[in-house]
């Protein structure tokens, strides 16, 4: 970590420089919407259990929206499809449905902005750090494709939707919904699994590296309209925290620094899940959500000027 980076906080506190620049909330906005999002989505499908009141009839994986509108997970539909099942006119709309609207706005916005387990690695990634602990156990992020690629042959060749039998996703969000005991002590025992993996094992190890459903949303969102851009890049004073509580911190270079290779600011890799806390934590502002098609470097960057002039430095302890 650079100089500048000690000076905001370090790996325990990123952010801390955004927070004396933006206030407490301006340095977690995104943060903050997300998880009232992911509140939202439970709550949608808790309202008809708790109130009788049936926003949305089912789960994640498929329900029925006010009674009319059908939503399927397009890689259920797949697993369906691949176990020689017939599915019903409105499950495939449904996946049609998820299909058009995660490739307009980023696949992978589904791990952010939608997951529930994303809280719970969340918090262990938050957590790790503060606990002292290393990254642990080093993954290949292409495990999550061939596991993507592996439940899709145990369809196949079982005749079944193979990964809703363990799928932590599904899990959680039967129990919440059903709220039997076995359901509900099963979702516990599965999220408390992934949360210990991810805290004493591999750093950010379920989401970046394992999940199959992160990687076939990644694949869905290589081509999204709806990206993070590094708009201000030349303002950035390398203190990293951005790269400090990115979940996919490999995706931020080719953006942030790729103004001398003539490439532009917008984060195009699949693998970024437009959780925006790179937007919240930067104090220079260098990162906002744009679209794929403002991606050209701008006259300043081709000129060599510093887009950043007149942005103080940053204080250095």
């Amino acid at each position: 970590m650079s100089r500048h980076g000690a000076a905001h906080g370090g790996l325990t506190d990123p952010g801390a420089s955004a927070v004396a620049v933006k206030g407490w909330f301006g340095a977690n906005k995104w943060l903050l919407a997300r998880r009232l999002a992911q509140l939202t989505f439970v709550a949608v499908f808790l309202s008809g259990p708790l109130f009788g009141l049936w926003i949305a009839k089912g789960t994640l994986a498929s329900s029925l929206t006010l009674g009319v509108l059908p939503l399927t997970d397009p890689l259920l539909v797949l697993q369906s499809l691949a176990a020689g099942h017939v599915m019903a006119g409105s499950a495939l709309l449904g996946g049609a449905i998820v299909l058009v609207v995660y490739g307009v706005i980023g696949g992978r916005i589904y791990c952010s902005w939608v997951c529930p387990v994303n809280v719970v690695t969340d918090f262990a990634a938050w957590l790790r750090p503060r606990l002292g602990m290393d990254k642990g156990l080093m993954l290949r992020r292409s495990t999550r494709y061939w596991l993507l690629g592996g439940i899709l042959a145990a369809s196949a060749a079982t005749g079944t939707i193979a990964w809703e039998f363990v799928n932590p996703v599904t899990m959680l969000h039967r129990g919440l919904v059903t709220g039997g005991v076995l359901t509900l002590g099963s979702a516990v025992l599965v999220t408390a699994a992934v949360f210990l993996f991810d805290l004493g094992i591999a750093a950010r190890g379920w989401c970046t590296h394992l999940c199959p459903v992160g990687a076939f949303y990644g694949l869905l969102g290589g081509v999204s309209v709806l990206r993070v851009s590094a708009v201000r890049r030349a303002a950035c004073d390398d203190c990293m925290d951005c790269f400090t509580v990115c979940p996919e911190r490999q995706v931020i270079a080719p953006a942030l620094r790729g103004a001398a290779k003539g490439v532009g600011p917008v984060i195009l890799s699949r693998d970024c899940t437009n959780c925006g806390r790179c937007i919240d934590v930067c104090s220079k502002a260098v990162f906002r959500f744009d679209t794929r098609f403002h991606n050209a470097p701008s006259d300043s960057e081709s000129t060599g000027t510093n887009v950043g002039a007149g942005v103080p430095p940053a204080k250095v302890a």
